[in-house]
C-alpha cells in the first residue's frame, strides 16, 4: 500500500517501518522456519518470489504491512536489519453487506519471528499500532484474525484486545475472531497506546 510507505511509528517498546527491498533477506531467512510457516499457515518461496511479494505489498491497496523494529536496539545502533523481530500486516477488504463501496473490514495478521523477542509484549504493542493507523487512516468499521487452534498465546492476546470468536474450523485448525470498532473500543485502544508518526526516509 502505497499510503504507508513513507510512515514510520513509534510506540513504547517497538517501531513500525514500511517493507522495503533491504528488508526481504531478512524476512526470506524468518520464512524458512518450519514453525513460523506452520504459525501463519505460510508456504515457503523462493528468494525471487519474496521480493515479488514485497513490491505487492508495497503496490496493491488491499494490503498494508509494517516490520517491527525492537525500539532500544534501533535507538542504540540504528541498524534496522539488526533490529528487525517480525511484521504485521492487514488484508482490506469490503463487506459484503455494505452499502457503501469502502473496505470496511480489515484482516490482521502478526508475527513476531525473533524467538528472544517474545513474550516481551512486542507483538502485543506492534498489533495495537497497526490497529490504530488503520482505524485512523483506513476507514474499517471491523478487524477479523484468523489464529492457529494451537497458537493459544495469539488466540489469548487478541481476546484481552476483544475480539470475540465466531467460528471454528477443524479442516483449517484455524479459530476466526472478530472485533467491530466502537467508540468504547477505540477509547480503550487510545488508553493503550499512543502512537507517534514520523517521516520514514
Amino acid at each position: 500500500m502505497r499510503l504507508n510507505e513513507n510512515v514510520k511509528i513509534v510506540g513504547n517498546k517497538v517501531v513500525l517501518v514500511p517493507y522495503e527491498t533491504k528488508h526481504v533477506p531478512k524476512y526470506h531467512e524468518w520464512m524458512q522456519s518450519s514453525e513460523l510457516q506452520k504459525l501463519t499457515a505460510s508456504e515457503p518461496l523462493t528468494l525471487e518470489e519474496e521480493y515479488e511479494m514485497q513490491q505487492s505489498w508495497r503496490e496493491d491497496e488491499d494490503k498494508c504491512t509494517f516490520l517491527i523494529l525492537g525500539k532500544e536496539q534501533y535507538n542504540e545502533t540504528g541498524e534496522e536489519i539488526a533490529s528487525l523481530i517480525g511484521d504485521t500486516n492487514l488484508f482490506l477488504r469490503i463487506d459484503d453487506e455494505a452499502t457503501v463501496s469502502d473496505y470496511t473490514i480489515a484482516e490482521a495478521e502478526i508475527m513476531i519471528a525473533e524467538s528472544s523477542s517474545r513474550g516481551k509484549g512486542y507483538g502485543w504493542e506492534a498489533m495495537l499500532l497497526m490497529l490504530k493507523y488503520a482505524q485512523t487512516n483506513l476507514n474499517v468499521q471491523k478487524f477479523e484474525v484468523k489464529v492457529n487452534i494451537a497458537n493459544t498465546q495469539s488466540l489469548n492476546m487478541f481476546t484481552k484486545m476483544h475480539f470475540n470468536e465466531v467460528c471454528r474450523s477443524a479442516v483449517f485448525e484455524e479459530v476466526t475472531l472478530e472485533c467491530n470498532i466502537t467508540k468504547e473500543w477505540i477509547k480503550w485502544l487510545d488508553n493503550q497506546v499512543n502512537p507517534q508518526y514520523t517521516i520514514y526516509r
